[in-house]
């Protein structure tokens, strides 16, 4: 569209030919490599970009299971609006992730904090929407997923290598998110459903050779053991609205969370709450700033986990229902 590259028009065009080639070829992963020793068929080409983000996740797994390693929380931020976006105002779920962060650092743990918001302000960055593999058999679904990039189709840039690399290395997960007509907020939906192959993925794409149904059909009705990859990190939430939805969005979150194995810290955990009830929209952070009260309880989520976190690393961390195993799982 901009007219400064009218002048390389001819090296456009070649440049095209070669995509559209890519595009009809399906040409998904262009470089490879055998997949090696530790795989089904050490003999398939795997994408390095997939072989690469599986290497991150593994040694953040390994370091997650060390004793001497410190404590770390990943902070999200399921907002999509920064000061960097259309409104140009800072969110009010990004100061209570700020007030989290605060209180976790004083207690002495690692933070990572995880601003999807940026979904919405950066060049080229993207969470690509989940293509339901795992409607047609679970072992079709890769731990991670391997549905990105995909080079042909111009699907580059996904931002899941990176996250599922971060939520691994992390001891306990906090959310937070306002509620965007009942529901998460896109960027934060997005990122749920890609984190699907964290719950029964398969880690071996050499088992269904990349993806043929009908491999990891028989796959799965062999005997599938639906892995929970992230199972046994605590969480907490915060979820914050103006007129409705919180608590069933709050409720969502948890139920999903449990579903993949994380552990809830307990009932200050998981915080839903109204900022300016039926108030105008133009005074939301004036009424934040007076809601004293909230912003405690904010900073309680924080301190519930970062207490969890340590009970969890030590061993003492109620959980009744651990070795109990499911009947009927998926």
């Amino acid at each position: 569209m901009d007219p400064a590259f009218r002048a390389e028009d001819e090296a456009i065009s070649r440049v095209e030919a070669i995509a559209w080639q890519a595009y009809e070829e399906g040409r998904k992963a262009p470089v490879t490599r055998k997949a090696g020793p530790g795989y089904a068929d050490p003999d398939y080409d795997l994408s390095v970009e997939w072989l690469e983000a599986k290497s991150k996740i593994d040694k953040a797994q390994a370091r997650w299971g060390e004793a001497t390693t410190p404590s770390r929380v990943l902070l999200v931020c399921g907002s999509a609006r920064n000061d960097g976006t259309c409104p140009g105002e800072i969110s009010k779920t990004f100061r209570m992730v700020k007030w989290a962060e605060e209180v976790l650092g004083e207690a002495g743990l690692e933070v990572d904090v995880l601003d999807l918001s940026l979904l919405t302000s950066s060049y080229h960055l993207n969470i690509h929407p989940c293509k339901g593999c795992v409607s047609t058999a679970m072992p079709l679904c890769h731990w991670p997923c391997s549905c990105y990039p995909n080079h042909s189709l111009g699907q580059t840039s996904d931002w899941m290598a990176d996250i599922y690399e971060r939520w691994t290395a992390a001891h306990g997960i906090i959310i937070a998110t306002p509620v965007y007509w009942y529901q998460s907020p896109s960027p934060l939906k997005l990122m749920i459903d890609r984190l699907v192959c964290a719950d029964g993925g398969n880690p071996d794409p050499t088992s269904t050779h990349g993806k043929k149904p009908a491999e990891a059909k028989a796959v799965e009705l062999a005997g599938w053991d639906y892995p929970k990859h992230l199972a046994g990190r605590v969480y907490g939430l915060i979820v914050h609205g103006d007129v409705a939805g919180i608590e069933g969005s709050r409720r969502s979150l948890s139920d999903w969370l449990d579903w993949m194995g994380l552990v809830d810290a307990g009932n200050k955990a998981r915080l839903d709450r109204f900022v300016g009830y039926y108030e105008p929209y133009a005074t939301s952070h004036a009424t934040l700033d007076a809601d004293i009260a909230m912003q405690e309880e904010v900073k309680n989520v924080a301190r519930a986990v970062g207490n969890a976190v340590a009970q969890l690393r030590a061993g003492t961390l109620p959980q009744p229902d651990k070795n109990l195993k499911a009947s009927r799982p998926k």
